[in-house]
């Protein structure tokens, strides 16, 4: 029997450590309507590497909007005690551990860009679990994707953080997926050590320059081009700074 919804609000909550983002506050704050319109655009990003399988369609009136897939995922939770509507959220590292098979549903995410990033996700891709809204965010170990996109039970759950009325079983809003522990990374990656990259590489161009995490940061599922994913994992190999 999967988890209840312990892992994720709406959108996830601003890391405490992220001086530019306000506590407690969701990325929920666009209707229905426009967060989808939003979510149809890919972010930013110019890696030759990266984003693959970036394909564009021509059409006769010039061209429709880029699509693209993406290989590696960061995926937040909180591994913190967190009641929402009476329902502690807290799903750390070792709650998934702990589970049977060690494998769990990815459910509650309420956010339609996320929700999209959700349902790019192909069976074994890698993701970075990432403990967040908590004293210290920053990435703990590895997942794997093992069950792609499927509807979120959660959206029909009255008793549920994020039961959504407006959602239809004959066609759901929200979906999930089934991700499976791989491994503890061999060092905790914190969230200002990849900041510190991330800040260096804007002024250089590496590979971090464009990474998600300090652009969207309340965005609790996020892709990764091959080339920020093999860098930060590169990190564990080093003495933390």
């Amino acid at each position: 029997m999967p988890w209840p919804s312990r892992k994720r609000d709406k959108g996830a909550v601003a890391d405490k450590k992220e001086p530019d983002a306000k506590i407690a506050k969701t990325e929920n704050e666009t209707s229905d309507k426009e967060e989808e319109e939003m979510s149809a655009k890919p972010p930013a990003g110019s890696s030759k590497s990266g984003w693959k399988n970036w394909k564009k369609k021509e059409s006769e009136s010039g061209g429709e909007e880029s699509k693209i897939t993406y290989c590696h995922w960061l995926l937040k939770s909180e591994p913190e005690s967190r009641l929402e509507k009476g329902v502690d959220v807290k799903f750390s590292v070792d709650d998934l551990k702990a589970q049977p098979n060690q494998t769990t549903c990815w459910d509650g995410v309420r956010n339609y860009q996320a929700r999209n990033f959700l349902r790019s996700m192909k069976l074994g891709q890698q993701a970075f679990f990432y403990h967040s809204n908590c004293k210290e965010p920053g990435i703990v170990a590895l997942v794997k994707i093992v069950k792609e996109a499927y509807p979120d039970h959660t959206q029909f759950d009255q008793k549920d953080p994020h039961y959504d009325s407006t959602s239809r079983k004959e066609n759901p809003k929200w979906s999930m997926v089934d991700v499976q522990f791989v491994r503890m990374t061999k060092r905790f990656i914190p969230l200002s050590e990849i900041k510190a990259h991330h800040l260096a590489h804007k002024a250089d161009g590496g590979p971090l320059k464009d990474m998600m995490l300090f652009s969207r940061q309340r965005l609790s599922i996020q892709p990764l081009t091959q080339e920020e994913f093999d860098f930060v994992l590169s990190l564990e190999e080093e003495k933390p700074h």
